[in-house]
């Protein structure tokens, strides 16, 4: 059912008007049960979650009786980021998504359909997975909250998206990402459907019916002023809310350039990226729009490591980032890759694939760590000083000695791509 539906690429939302529309849809789903609230972590803080979050423990108070933020692969919030991004939601109400241990297996999608969505590049079943609070709580409402953007694994991020893979386990993890990479990131991005999605509706609709979940999804951009606004807003229990975000997260969330980009500029808020397992955004969502041979700086001041756990941070040094056919051939031959397929998948995702350069200014990282897998290295400073974010603008910049580039603030808020890659 759909309970909510409101979005323009013109308008927006004003907090009042995402209070009255959140409360309400949940008093008319949740028909005064008791709610698990599950919200993205600190690296999608601009999804406006965080807010949403904090108006429905405010509101409901005592109702509220668990937040699992959907960490994925991610490393755990702390409470200085609760804080952050939940306001005054209590501390005592979060809990951590062990995505290794604190999983229950609810049934498999045949590998059959796996591989047909996939058009026969893997054939392997997919276990539908969640974290066992979700499944000790079927009597409660699950608050699924979170924002529609286009994405690397599924094309379109969020919705159930949010319950099995971000509180997923290591198999259903690996797996999806890796389907996802195979069939071809620029096949997916900013697509509502896609192999990766289809495997997800299904094992939901087949063996997760009986959790209680109400979907909260937003579509944020920038309004008359240039500053993050809540464009769209739906909430329901089904697919309808999440095809109505995507319809206008594509046109608030993609940008088409003329021509292909020479020479982008992309920064690594401290807030949200410390890895290049989350930084590699600025890979993902600009390759697109990248002319052959082009240049992609990436600027990232808190990036202190590769993975966000010490299993997933060891592979990507071990590995590096190689074309595709190099990473498939080698998950193929080795043990490590192949219990770990969403770091394969990763290192696919964040190849130039010999066709552009990358060049990393990271804070913590050195030359020699950067160089080892594959990106080109230049010092922070060196690069601030050529490329000062508080200097830049969004878009097209010229530079005083007459450099042209272009400059991404958070690639983790859409989607860029030339004419002849266009989505």
């Amino acid at each position: 059912m759909l309970y909510f539906s409101n979005g323009s690429d013109r308008g927006s939302l004003t907090t009042a008007q995402v209070k009255e529309a959140v409360t309400g849809a949940i008093e008319q789903a949740g028909q005064g049960r008791k709610l698990v609230i599950v919200p993205p972590d600190i690296t999608r803080i601009h999804s406006r979650a965080g807010a949403i979050t904090e108006m429905i423990w405010d509101y409901f108070g005592d109702r509220v009786t668990d937040v699992l933020p959907a960490l994925g692969t991610h490393k755990p919030i702390t409470t200085e980021e609760i804080r952050t991004m939940f306001g005054k939601v209590p501390v005592a109400l979060f809990r951590e998504h062990n995505w290794r241990n604190d999983i229950v297996t609810l049934g498999e999608v045949p590998g059959q359909f796996v591989e047909t969505v996939s058009e026969g590049r893997v054939n392997y079943s997919w276990p539908v997975q969640v974290n066992k609070l979700l499944n000790e709580n079927t009597n409660k409402l699950i608050v699924s909250i979170g924002q529609v953007v286009p994405h690397e694994v599924i094309g379109m991020a969020n919705h159930n998206k949010n319950i099995f893979i971000g509180c997923g386990g290591p198999e259903a993890i690996n797996k999806s990402h890796f389907l996802g990479a195979v069939y071809g990131m620029e096949r997916i991005m900013g697509k509502a459907t896609s192999p990766v999605r289809e495997v997800l509706n299904l094992g939901e609709t087949t063996f997760a019916g009986h959790l209680n979940i109400l979907y909260i999804l937003t579509v944020i951009g920038n309004d008359p002023n240039g500053n993050l606004a809540v464009k769209g807003l739906y909430i329901g229990d089904d697919p309808e809310c999440f095809n109505n975000a995507c319809e206008l997260s594509g046109k608030v969330n993609f940008t088409q350039v003329s021509e292909p980009l020479k020479k982008v500029v992309v920064y690594l808020h401290p807030s949200e990226f410390r890895s290049t397992w989350l930084g590699n955004k600025a890979i993902y969502r600009t390759r697109m729009a990248m002319a052959d041979d082009g240049e992609l700086f990436v600027i990232g001041p808190a990036v202190e490591s590769f993975g966000e756990d010490k299993v997933i941070d060891t592979l990507i040094r071990k590995y590096g980032y190689r074309t595709s056919g190099e990473i498939l051939t080698l998950t193929r031959e080795n043990k490590d890759l192949i219990e770990n397929l969403s770091v394969a998948a990763h290192l696919i995702h964040g190849s130039p694939e010999n066709r552009f350069n990358v060049t990393y200014s990271p804070g913590k990282l050195s030359r020699q760590e950067i160089e080892s897998v594959g990106f080109r290295y230049a010092p922070l400073e060196e690069t601030l000083s050529r490329y000062n974010p508080d200097e830049l603008i969004d878009g097209i910049n010229i530079l005083p000695g007459g450099e042209e580039i272009y400059y991404i603030s958070n690639p983790a808020l859409g989607l860029w791509a030339s004419k002849e890659r266009s989505i």
